[in-house]
């Protein structure tokens, strides 16, 4: 049976990217965002190049319906061989360090850190009962390089990494992997570039002008990490 790779936060950008690499190497893809009609034309983009894909739509800050969606993907395809969690992007604005307060942080926790893993929690299993697996995760560079216009998500991403950190070292005796890719760059293609060459930000406002990466080139370095599982952490770009 063909391995499938469950791509949580699917966007433009890396989402697309890593289920395109991914269905190269014949995997078959389910793609999970909040908005269903851009989660048909993923799908449409990946199907036109000879990729099974389909699609499950749910908002991530719901922690209380990823059962339920877990459950629909195993249901469509079986199982779950590889999760990779990075989603495009969320609308609360990032948060300078003077303005934080519990209302500015909770979503960021809510998405970048306790939907990770609640997924977790839910996929693992079978994944230890086969004794094989992988478990991905995209993060941001404000968790280990922080930034004071950006605290609400530095706080959410260290979180998610020193998760990640200690994870990786109890699956890796199980045969089960966890990496995450640090990714200290914008996106081309991705939501966050649109929206950050098509207005103003506090970013631009403090001189931050990040270089670019390409979905391709992330993509090619999942791929290596699941494949090698040399590794719990890489990273791509400076800031």
């Amino acid at each position: 049976m063909s391995k499938t790779i469950a791509v949580f936060g699917a966007g433009t950008g890396l989402g697309l990217g890593v289920a395109r690499r991914f269905g190269q190497e014949g995997f078959r893809v389910a793609l999970v965002a909040r908005t269903q009609s851009k989660l048909d034309a993923l799908r449409a983009e990946l199907e036109n190049e000879g990729i099974e894909a389909d699609t499950f739509a749910q908002d991530l800050a719901d922690h209380s319906a990823l059962a339920g969606t877990v459950a629909a993907i195993n249901e469509r395809f079986g199982r779950i061989d590889v999760t990779e969690y990075s989603p495009a992007g969320i609308a609360e604005r990032p948060v300078a360090t003077l303005d934080l307060d519990l209302e500015g942080l909770q979503p960021q926790l809510d998405v970048r850190l306790l939907a990770p893993i609640r997924l977790v929690n839910l996929v693992l299993p079978q994944m230890l009962e086969r004794g094989d697996g992988a478990l991905l995760f995209g993060l941001g560079a404000a968790g280990t390089n922080p930034l004071s216009f950006m605290s609400n998500v530095g706080i959410a991403f260290a979180g998610l990494r020193n998760y990640l950190k200690t994870l990786n070292e109890s699956l890796a005796p199980k045969g089960v992997y966890a990496g995450g890719l640090t990714i200290g760059a914008l996106i081309e293609l991705s939501e966050a570039q649109r929206q950050f060459d098509g207005r103003p930000t506090s970013a631009e406002a403090v001189g931050f002008q990040p270089e670019r990466v390409w979905p391709k080139d992330l993509a090619d370095t999942f791929w290596d990490m699941y494949v090698k599982r040399d590794r719990y952490e890489d990273s791509v770009g400076t800031y």
